[in-house]
């Protein structure tokens, strides 16, 4: 890559290309977006992507990069004002549908890479890992301590995950059951997936 990295921010053309390119792969998909479009979209040649991120999958690797280092900032910002036990879960789940709110292309993203199967979804996960043992961790102590009903902690986490990023995120899917991507909608999808996560975690005294 010529002079670009993977988290590449500012306002140059390296991060015009990436804030394109989120947005196109995040919203159309990997396979709709091509490098041609892309750059009609930001008034460039082709060639000026290519100088950049020399392949379409380079493109899609520093995208994936940025995008993850973005999720990673914002749950750890949302764990770091979070208390302890339940509510970090709630926190969580809430910067999340935030997200999703903000800027869906992100958490479109995210699906459009698992979706894609390796590379992509092997990079994505990589890149999230640390957070991924931290959460892993956490869950364990609370079931140890009998705060939290006992579950296998990855596992969890990949139910927590698809539940949450389906919920917030897969717009065709919830409009196939009735339910239209609206704010309102958005609030009360968060607030019935809290309340499941929470009797299905939290032990009551």
């Amino acid at each position: 890559m010529s002079g670009a990295s993977a988290n590449t921010g500012g306002d140059g053309t390296p991060a015009k290309i990436l804030d394109a390119a989120l947005y196109s792969f995040g919203t159309r998909g990997y396979e709709a977006t091509s490098l041609d479009s892309l750059g009609e979209t930001l008034g460039l040649r082709k060639q000026s992507i290519l100088y950049w991120f020399p392949s379409k999958e380079a493109l899609l690797e520093a995208v994936i990069d940025r995008a993850a280092g973005e999720l990673s900032e914002t749950l750890e910002a949302a764990l770091a004002r979070a208390g302890s036990g339940w509510s970090r879960v709630d926190a969580v789940v809430r910067s999340v549908f935030r997200l999703a709110a903000a800027k869906p292309e992100l958490i479109g993203l995210v699906r459009e890479a698992s979706r894609l199967g390796a590379p992509a979804a092997t990079r994505l996960v990589a890149a999230l890992d640390p957070l991924v043992e931290r959460a892993s961790s956490f869950l364990e102590a609370e079931m140890d301590a009998g705060q939290m009903t006992r579950h296998e902690p990855r596992l969890l986490l990949l139910a927590i995950y698809s539940t949450v990023i389906g919920m917030a995120a897969e717009v065709e899917v919830l409009r196939a059951f009735g339910e239209e991507p609206t704010a309102r909608s958005l609030v009360r999808r968060r607030a019935e997936i809290l309340r499941l996560l929470r009797s299905a975690l939290v032990m009551e005294p």
